[in-house]
């Protein structure tokens, strides 16, 4: 029986409604709807008591931002957020509306209904009933199992692929890693269930990940590596260990490729496979002013746009968390000022910012990020700050 079942039964409330549109942290599971007492840092918390004493200043509210809403299955915190706000990431605005009245602001649910209150140059979001109902807010115990449970941060099926399988790795230890040596029958290409022999320490797990040899990512200023990258090819299972036999000879490791998204071949690298990580995040500012650059666009593309991943040359070290929302810049144009007469003279137009990033997953020196939207394609080198 899940949490929210046995509270139920014992006439507790695990659940509480909440006022506010934009206070959701990313679900990625069903589990997370029945155990939902996310974190909230202190900035979070400290931006909604502040706001919780006026409201919001209505210059702060899109201009297109309904008077009610329902949430609809398949919307996102990003998608409602722009709804109502003209900087999405601006959620905790939102969330302290109502804060003397809530108690867990992190999950949002299809058909409740979202009622934006303006009284003089203020505005507060409260959650009604229901369409037409009195806007009230009060303890009550959600089943888990009739909801199609809360609404993401932002679009799931964009991202959740790479939550775990776009990985950067410090050091070139996959140079060195456990390698598929031979293949089934002489197959050049493997796919789901056929055999590959592996060679290589292969004692510290029976869950494996399958790797293209990793790739250098050099920082686009100092062009120092930073990481290596490990595209994703499967996931493989151990069967059965390697030896040598009677006359001297190797006799390979057998896995079995589990998952592919593609097709395994001699030569790729194996990894032990990492638990999933859905732990939560929400949309917000860097804490702090960050600058860097893009280092690469994951897969083979040049260039990215909406929705696409890429990767970024800063990390946990330089103050980078899951979540964390950065504003793309476009390079100012060069041009030529022939307004003077004579000899015209260069000048280098201001950089213009057309797009937002979303930082969905954090290693010490690099982070990968979401292109949530862009006015033009990203490349390498391209310049992103806090927004």
């Amino acid at each position: 029986m899940t949490p929210v079942a046995t509270a139920a039964r014992l006439g507790r409330s695990p659940l509480r409604s909440f006022g506010t549109v934009c206070a959701l942290v990313l679900a990625c599971s069903a589990a997370f709807a029945a155990e939902p007492n996310f974190p909230i840092t202190p900035k979070q918390r400290s931006t909604a008591q502040q706001v919780a004493q006026t409201g919001v200043a209505l210059s702060e509210l899109s201009p297109t931002a309904p008077d009610q809403y329902t949430v609809k299955r398949g919307d996102t915190l990003w998608d409602i957020s722009k709804l109502f706000l003209r900087s999405p990431w601006r959620w905790p605005e939102l969330w302290g509306m109502n804060l003397d009245q809530i108690r867990n602001p992190h999950l949002i649910y299809p058909g409740q209904l979202l009622v934006l209150d303006k009284s003089g140059d203020r505005a507060r979001l409260r959650v009604a009933q229901g369409p037409g109902g009195t806007v009230k807010l009060s303890p009550r115990v959600r089943d888990a199992g009739a909801s199609s449970g809360p609404i993401a941060a932002v679009p799931l099926k964009s991202i959740e692929s790479f939550l775990n399988d776009a990985v950067i790795f410090e050091n070139d230890d996959l140079e060195r890693a456990p390698r598929i040596v031979a293949t089934q029958e002489g197959r050049v290409l493997l796919g789901r269930g056929d055999a590959a022999y592996v060679r290589g320490d292969v004692s510290a797990a029976r869950e494996w990940t399958v790797f293209q040899q990793p790739k250098p990512l050099k920082d686009p200023d100092t062009e120092a590596v930073l990481g290596y990258e490990g595209v994703y090819v499967a996931t493989a299972q151990y069967e059965r260990e390697g030896t040598t036999n009677e006359k001297g000879e190797v006799v390979p490791a057998t896995f079995r490729i589990a998952e592919s998204r593609l097709e395994a071949n001699v030569g790729n690298r194996l990894a032990p496979s990492q638990a999933k990580d859905y732990s939560p995040y929400v949309p917000r500012a860097p804490g702090a002013p960050v600058a860097g650059r893009i280092v690469s666009v994951y897969g083979e593309a040049l260039n990215a746009g909406q929705n696409q991943i890429v990767a970024l040359n800063k990390g946990a070290r330089d103050g980078l968390e899951r979540g964390h929302v950065l504003a793309l810049w476009r390079a100012g144009a060069l041009e030529r000022d022939t307004t003077q007469g004579g000899r015209a003279q260069p000048v280098r137009l201001p950089d213009e910012r057309h797009g937002l990033l979303f930082v969905f997953r954090v290693f010490d020196r690099m982070a990968y990020a979401l292109i949530l939207n862009v006015n033009e394609p990203v490349s390498r080198g391209d310049r992103f700050t806090e927004p």
